[in-house]
């Protein structure tokens, strides 16, 4: 909602202002994560997300790239959901707290 808010303002400067929002991603972090405590969880929710698998850095940039060119001159107030379907396997698949 911010985003979109602050779109419109920024906007009226000729800004463009989006978001992206990774899931998962392959950094030294995520390789730390995945072998912590918490690591099981992470392991399932990359197991059963539609992609069925963690991103990597590479991928973030190229939206990255695409938001701040030219070919992304059109898109503004948008957030970038980049987590592999994580979050709709959440909400609509096996890893609902409704399918457990």
């Amino acid at each position: 909602m911010r985003v979109k808010a602050e779109a419109v303002r920024w906007g009226k400067r000729g800004a463009r202002i989006n978001t992206i929002s990774p899931g998962i991603i392959m950094t030294p972090l995520a390789n730390d994560e995945l072998s912590g405590p918490r690591g099981v969880g992470y392991r399932r929710m990359i197991e059963i997300s539609p992609a069925g698998r963690a991103g990597t850095p590479d991928e973030v940039g190229v939206v990255g790239a695409l938001l701040m060119g030219r070919d992304g001159a059109f898109i503004t107030g948008s957030d970038f959901l980049m987590d592999g379907g994580v979050t709709s396997a959440y909400w609509y698949g096996e890893l609902s707290p409704k399918s457990e």
